[in-house]
């Protein structure tokens, strides 16, 4: 069993849909860990692999992107865009050893409060058994 270490999930979410069902969320007072941080960007397909890769590379253990539902999204491809380039960079964090089961999608409605607490937080769980980033044994000068 993986020894208990402190998380640190990035949550990137688009202004519209992401970004808003995290709000709900908060404002309802719907519980979903505290160790999620959340990153508001434009849209999700705005989101590339080196912004996530950089993501880990500062320590992050998961980054989960949460954008509009595909066939709703206010910027009509982004989320279209944003599950291709996931399942390729899994497919690459799985080759470089550090797991593709540490970067995720979510497409979620701005109303879906319960139902992203509920993705996060499984997320969470999922990244807490995979065990810590194992870039974090190396520090980058900056």
């Amino acid at each position: 069993m993986t020894e208990e270490f402190e998380l640190n999930i990035v949550a990137f979410c688009c202004w519209w849909c992401g970004y808003g069902v995290a709000d709900l969320a908060g404002d309802s007072k719907i519980e979903y860990p505290s160790n999620v941080k959340i990153v508001r960007v434009p849209c999700s397909g705005r989101v590339d692999s080196l912004l996530i890769l950089h993501t880990f590379q500062s320590d992050a253990d998961g980054v989960i992107v949460v954008g509009c539902q595909k066939e709703n999204c206010h910027h009509v491809t982004g989320s279209q865009k944003i599950e291709q380039q996931i399942k390729k960079l899994k497919q690459v964090f799985d080759i470089i050893g550090l797991n593709g089961n540490r970067v995720e999608t979510c497409f979620i409605s701005a109303a879906m409060a319960h139902e992203f607490a509920a993705t996060v937080s499984e997320f969470t769980e999922n990244v807490r058994k995979i065990g810590p980033n194992p870039l974090r044994r190396f520090k980058y000068n900056k």
